[in-house]
């Protein structure tokens, strides 16, 4: 349940934010539309003043610095906007599993643990490290072994994915989990 309420939350997060840029966008184009549709009792700028008057804008651009400081501010602000939007929506690391009973999950550090254990005790492996990632419809395990100078990397993966990865999916059935596997080497 706590899958599908992130999932609804940066749904709503993500709409929340384009419709505030629209009105954004709005309000900055079109401001005789917004004006006309004011509440009378809401203070109005005149038709004959502006924000920002001629000779005020004049003397900040006199200034040959503002006008990038300005886009580069802006440019800044957008780009932060919309990383933080992507990590909103992109899924994050598995906290929990729901296993098709009510009130019975499966921890994701403990899976994560169980795999790099079991990763741990392949004949040739240095160091495993073990990222699961994903909801409760798709799970991607990112696996990366440091291998043992002597270790034959196609005996390794055959080893991994007979044991560590076929357990896991079967503990993560009828759910597909899709691994990826780093090999890297130890030097001598």
């Amino acid at each position: 349940m706590s899958g599908l309420r992130t999932g609804v939350n940066r749904t709503a997060l993500l709409c929340l934010a384009v419709a505030l840029l629209g009105a954004g966008a709005v309000l900055a184009s079109a401001t005789d539309v917004v004006r006309d549709r004011l509440p009378s009792d809401v203070p109005r700028l005149g038709s004959d003043r502006v924000w920002v008057d001629g000779e005020e804008l004049g003397r900040w651009r006199d200034h040959g610095w503002w006008t990038p400081v300005v886009i580069a501010a802006l440019s800044v602000g957008v780009l932060l906007f919309l990383g933080w939007a992507w990590a909103q929506v992109r899924g994050g690391r598995l906290r929990e599993l729901p296993l098709g009973q009510p009130d019975v999950t499966l921890s994701g550090p403990a899976l994560a643990a169980a795999m790099t254990e079991r990763a741990r005790g392949i004949e040739g492996v240095a160091h495993v490290r073990v990222r699961l990632r994903g909801g409760p419809r798709r799970l991607r395990a990112r696996i990366t072994l440091v291998l043992l100078p002597d270790a034959s990397p196609e005996a390794v993966l055959r080893c991994l994915a007979r044991q560590t990865v076929a357990e896991a999916r079967a503990a993560v059935s009828p759910r597909p989990l899709i691994a990826d596997v780093r090999l890297t080497g130890r030097s001598r």
